[in-house]
Parts: structure tokens; C-alpha cells; sequence
């Protein structure tokens, strides 16, 4: 199989997946999407004659040119622009949850001060505001009072960016003190864990403790419909428990996998190679009917 990995830095979850496809026997291109260019027709960016690209691009904004050019020229890119864009704006990813009747945080999304305290105050104390589009769990906040909900809102005001103007206000969800992170590859689990800390954030970026966790029924139909719902490929899904349900509050489409990789006793780099494994068959196949 030759297969390009799309980067801008190459992290230990880069390192494992590159360790997997070099054991065996892969043909590997790396792809530092800063050192080229990304043109309508062609580009300095060896894609030619590969099989599949993996998107491993850390900064948004260049995973969702970069993709979007290399599929242009023919070439399957896993995850799909269609599927990185929805995942990559929290307000897309919740429409597109809720549109499927997944089980999802009640959300507003507001453009002024006003109707964003408006929409808080529907809400009541404590509610969320997130950016529209980050990750480890940067720029949340835990909104207690009104108070501290106008100092929030004026300071997104005054940042600039016109994505800090598109205030985005969710529920809080009472969770116990954890969330569950499912790797997945076109809806089926490659293995989950919990993330517990005794903040309210329970990132692995944030410092929280993992362990691993057994999919009962319906979580394993939950990781599948919220796969489906963005489209499909490698995904990370993140569930809250509510009682004895639960709700699924964002899925991640550059997913990083170091963490659950030393939780579980799955060999995590490995599943995911059988899975891109079989995407490339997928095209060669294809190709041959063609």
C-alpha cells in the first residue's frame, strides 16, 4: 500500500501509526503541508501515485484546505473534507448529531452580547460557552453567574476573530465526574476509555485519568449513528453518562489515539491499519470494475 500521512507536525500518535505501516512493509510518503503548495489542477505535494491519504494536520484550517485539494486530484483522503468540516465547527457537529436524533446537549448559538446572554439566561446557572471551533477543551467555560457570563461575552467580543463572535451556549450536562472516548472506524469501536478528573473539563489534555470502558449496547448504536451522521472514517466520539443513558457532545475527526493506546489492550495503531488497509483495497477494487 503507499500511503501519505498529511502533517504539520509529527506527534507520538504520528510516530505509532507511522511504526505500524513501516512494520509492514508499507510504502510511506510523509506530507508537511507547510512546505507546499495546493494548486486547482496539480501540486508540489507527491500524491500521485498513492493509494490513500491520512489527514494527521494539527491546525484546522490546513486540514480542511489540504484535504479539500488532494481529493480534487483524485486521491481518497481519510477523513473526508465533508466529514472534517462538520467535525471541525462544534455548531455544525451538534446540527448534524441532532439532525440524525442523536442524543445531544441542547444548544443555542447567538451573534450579539444581547441575545447571547439572552440565550444563557434561558439556560440558567451553570451553562457552557465554547468556541465554535477548538479542541482540548481550550477557551470553555463554565458559566456560574451572570456576572461572569458579561465579562465572558465582552472579552469574545473584543477578541477580533469572527469566530469569537458566534457565541455558541450549551447546557451543562451533571456528568459523574467523567466522559467516555470511543475511537471508531466507520461506526464500529476500536476500543474506549473514561477520562475522569475532578474538574469539570475531563480532557486527556487536561490531565484527566483514563480507563478503559466496555461498550454496553447502546453506546455501541450511539458511536454508529454519530459516525454516520458526519460522515464516516476515523473518528473519536466523546459521550457523557446521564443516568442511565447518555449523551454524545462532539465527534473529532483528527483524532489523537496515544492515550487510549497505553489504556486499553487493544493495539489501537494496529486496528487502525487493518482499517486503512481495507479503505486502499476498496479503491483498488474499484479502479478494476472501472
Amino acid at each position: 500500500m503507499k500511503i501519505g500521512i498529511l502533517y504539520s507536525r509529527i506527534r507520538k500518535d504520528e510516530k505509532l501509526l507511522l511504526s505500524e505501516l513501516r512494520e509492514r512493509g508499507h510504502d510511506v510518503t510523509k506530507i508537511d503541508v507547510r512546505k507546499h503548495q495546493f494548486g486547482l489542477h496539480d501540486t508540489t505535494a507527491p500524491v500521485d501515485d498513492l493509494d490513500i491519504v491520512v489527514d494527521r494536520c494539527l491546525a484546522t484550517s490546513r486540514s480542511l484546505y489540504a484535504t479539500r485539494f488532494i481529493e480534487s486530484y483524485g486521491v481518497p483522503v481519510v477523513n473526508s473534507p465533508e466529514t472534517a468540516e462538520i467535525c471541525a465547527d462544534k455548531a455544525k457537529n451538534s446540527l448534524a448529531l441532532a439532525e440524525a436524533g442523536v442524543p445531544t446537549p441542547e444548544t443555542k448559538v447567538a451573534f450579539t452580547k444581547e441575545s447571547a446572554m439572552d440565550a444563557i439566561e434561558s439556560f440558567g446557572y451553570p451553562c457552557v460557552l465554547k468556541p465554535v471551533v477548538g479542541s482540548w477543551g481550550r477557551l470553555m467555560a463554565k458559566i456560574d453567574s451572570r456576572s461572569a457570563a458579561e465579562a465572558i461575552l465582552e472579552h469574545k467580543a473584543t477578541l477580533g476573530h469572527y469566530e469569537h463572535k458566534v457565541f455558541y451556549v450549551q447546557e451543562f450536562v451533571e456528568k459523574p465526574g467523567r466522559d467516555i472516548r470511543v475511537l471508531s472506524t466507520d461506526g464500529e469501536p476500536v476500543a474506549a476509555m473514561t477520562r475522569s478528573s475532578d474538574h469539570w473539563l475531563t480532557n486527556a489534555a487536561k490531565g484527566g485519568e483514563t480507563q478503559a470502558f466496555e461498550l454496553d449496547d447502546e453506546a455501541l448504536e450511539l458511536v454508529a449513528k454519530a459516525s454516520d451522521a458526519v460522515g464516516g472514517g476515523l473518528l473519536g466520539v466523546d459521550l457523557m453518562e446521564t443516568g442511565d443513558s447518555y449523551t454524545v457532545h462532539e465527534v473529532n475527526h483528527t483524532v489523537e489515539f496515544k492515550a487510549l493506546n497505553g489504556t486499553t489492550d487493544v493495539d489501537v495503531p494496529a486496528t487502525v491499519v487493518d482499517w486503512l488497509e481495507a479503505k486502499a483495497s476498496e479503491k483498488t477494487a474499484a479502479e478494476a470494475v472501472a
